[in-house]
C-alpha cells in the first residue's frame, strides 16, 4: 500500500480542529524568580506596508518561524501565522485562504516554507489580496504535481528512500483507514532537517515535529497562483530535504527572483536574517 494515497479533488467548508503543538528551545541555565522586563524596540506597524503570513511546512509548527517574525515585527510589519493542519492539499490551502481572507485587511505577502510553499501556491489563488509570494527552502508545484512527486524528482532528498526507512507511521484513528500519520524517523529529522543547527537543538526539533498526513503529501496541486504572482525564492545551498536543483527548477519555470543561502532546510533558523530580508524585498516590490 502507498503511504501518498491521493485524494479526490473535493473543496470542503469543513474545517479540521487540530491541537496545536509548541516546539519551543529553552536556553539552559537558571530562570531568574523576577526577571526584568526588556523595552519594547520594535517599530510600530506602518501604514501601507502589506501584512506578511507565515505557513509552515510539514513536520513543524508555527514556531519555527520565530526569529524570522522578531526581525519583521521589529522592522515594522504586522506578521501571522496561518493554520496549517496538514491533512490534504486542498483542505489545507482553503483553510490558509480563509484565514487571509478574514484575518487580515489590505495587500498581503504569503510566505511558505517546505510543504507550506505547496499550500501557498493553492491558497492565494483563493485569496485576491495576496500580492506576493515567497518560497523558503519550499515546494512550487504545478498543476497536478505533489510534493512526494517532486521530493524525488530530482537526487539528493534524504526522503526520497525506502518510505520504510523515512517514517514512523501512526494511523490515527480518527482519519482514514489507509491514509497514516507518517513521522519522520527522529536520527534522520535530526540529521536531514536540523544537522546544522546545534546538536541539542536538533534532537528537540526531532522529538517535538508534528505530524502529516500522508495523503496530503500525495495530493495533487490545482492551478498554481506563481503563475499570475509575483514570486521570490530563497534556495538553500545545502537542502538535504528538497534538493537545491529542484527549487531552482521550479523557481525557475514561475520567472521568480532567486536568492540563494549556504543553509540546510531549516533556513528560517539557521539564517533568520535572510529570510526576513527577501520576505521584506518582496513586500517592497511595486
Amino acid at each position: 500500500m502507498s503511504l501518498f494515497p491521493i485524494r479526490p479533488r473535493v473543496r470542503t467548508a469543513a474545517l479540521t480542529v487540530v491541537g496545536l503543538a509548541a516546539a519551543a528551545v529553552v536556553a539552559s541555565g537558571p530562570a531568574s524568580a523576577e526577571p526584568s522586563a526588556s523595552p519594547d524596540t520594535s517599530s510600530p506597524p506602518a501604514a501601507g506596508r502589506p501584512t506578511v503570513v507565515l505557513v509552515h511546512g510539514a513536520w513543524a509548527d508555527a514556531s519555527s518561524f520565530a526569529p524570522v517574525t522578531e526581525r519583521l515585527q521589529r522592522d515594522g510589519y504586522t506578521v501571522l501565522a496561518a493554520p496549517n493542519p496538514v491533512r490534504g492539499l486542498v483542505g489545507d490551502a482553503a483553510t490558509v485562504a480563509a484565514f487571509v481572507n478574514q484575518a487580515t485587511t489590505g495587500p498581503v505577502v504569503l510566505v511558505g516554507h517546505s510543504y507550506g510553499g505547496a499550500v501557498i501556491t493553492n491558497a492565494a489563488t483563493q485569496a485576491p489580496r495576496v500580492q506576493a509570494l515567497a518560497y523558503i527552502d519550499a515546494f512550487a508545484p504545478a498543476e497536478g504535481e505533489s510534493t512526494a512527486q517532486l521530493s524525488a524528482a530530482k537526487p539528493g532528498s534524504r526522503l526520497a528512500g525506502d518510505p520504510a526507512t523515512v517514517f514512523d507511521v501512526v494511523q490515527d484513528p480518527s482519519a482514514p483507514a489507509g491514509d497514516p500519520d507518517l513521522y519522520v524517523k527522529r536520527p534522520l529529522f535530526a540529521q536531514a532537517f536540523a544537522g546544522r543547527l546545534p546538536r541539542q537543538t536538533a534532537r528537540q526539533l526531532a522529538a517535538a515535529q508534528t505530524p502529516a498526513a500522508a495523503g496530503a503529501l500525495g495530493e495533487p496541486s490545482g492551478v498554481p497562483a506563481w503563475k499570475t504572482i509575483r514570486s521570490w525564492f530563497l534556495v538553500g545551498t545545502a537542502d538535504q530535504i528538497i534538493p537545491p536543483a529542484e527549487q531552482f527548477a521550479e523557481a525557475a519555470r514561475a520567472h521568480g527572483v532567486v536568492v540563494t543561502a549556504a543553509t540546510g532546510h531549516l533556513a528560517m533558523l539557521e539564517v533568520p536574517a535572510a529570510v526576513a530580508a527577501l520576505i521584506e524585498r518582496a513586500a517592497s516590490a511595486r
